[in-house]
């Protein structure tokens, strides 16, 4: 049987590595005492105790006299009351009535200045005057409109008639004519069987042009005066 030589010191490291209660628990566990069991509200939170303050001692200040209090006795006024109440009465101003409207002839009584009746609203300061935002916004319009305007009229310029030259005229039916006559030539040089459908798309072809260009010069030849439209 083969020991390992190393086995004794092996066994010494794990032995001092292993704690006694690395598999078993503890080995001594302080037991809770009988005495120490949880009780009803033990764990709710508990207020301090209320200070007793010392203003809570004196009494609220009395409203109504006392007993032992005395009224001051024999006070008495000289003044006439009729005599001042008939000359307030008369040197008074007249109440003036409240405004009041009914409904109708036999109906109940309501005040006329709350019934919206009465046109307060023509008392205001700024009655009349046009209010800042009606200003802005026709302000607003007005310059929409004239950059509209001005678009509109520059792209009318843009699209605007020019005029062509009497130079430009005569180049451009000169061009016209040369272009006719290479047409006319190619069409001079075709073959006279036409047999097949390339040779006659290609002879319809040259008619056509021809046909197109023998317009354009006779239309610049009639007029003198001639305007291009810029796009």
């Amino acid at each position: 049987r083969y020991v390992s030589t190393f086995r004794p010191s092996i066994k010494r490291e794990i032995e001092k590595s292993k704690a006694q209660w690395k598999t078993m628990g503890p080995a001594k566990v302080e037991v809770p005492s009988p005495k120490n069991f949880l009780q009803k509200h033990s764990k709710e939170p508990k207020l301090p105790e209320r200070k007793k303050e010392q203003d809570s001692r004196k009494m609220p200040a009395l409203t109504v006299p006392r007993r032992t209090d005395h009224p001051l006795m024999g006070i008495q006024s000289k003044k006439n009351f009729i005599n001042a109440n008939a000359v307030a009465a008369i040197m008074g101003l007249a109440k003036k009535p409240q405004p009041i409207y009914v409904d109708r002839r036999q109906g109940d009584k309501h005040l006329l200045e709350t019934s919206g009746l009465v046109p307060k609203y023509i008392k205001k300061k700024d009655y009349g005057i046009v209010p800042k935002y009606v200003t802005q916004r026709n302000e607003e319009i007005k310059r929409a409109q004239k950059e509209h305007e001005a678009h509109a009229l520059e792209s009318l310029k843009k699209r605007a008639m020019k005029r062509l030259s009497d130079e430009e005229r005569d180049s451009l039916l000169q061009g016209l004519k040369k272009n006719w006559e290479e047409v006319h030539h190619e069409f001079q040089c075709l073959s006279v069987d036409i047999d097949t459908i390339p040779k006659k798309m290609h002879k319809e072809k040259l008619e056509s042009q021809m046909k197109q260009l023998e317009h354009d010069i006779d239309v610049i030849e009639k007029h003198k005066v001639i305007y291009i439209a810029n796009e």
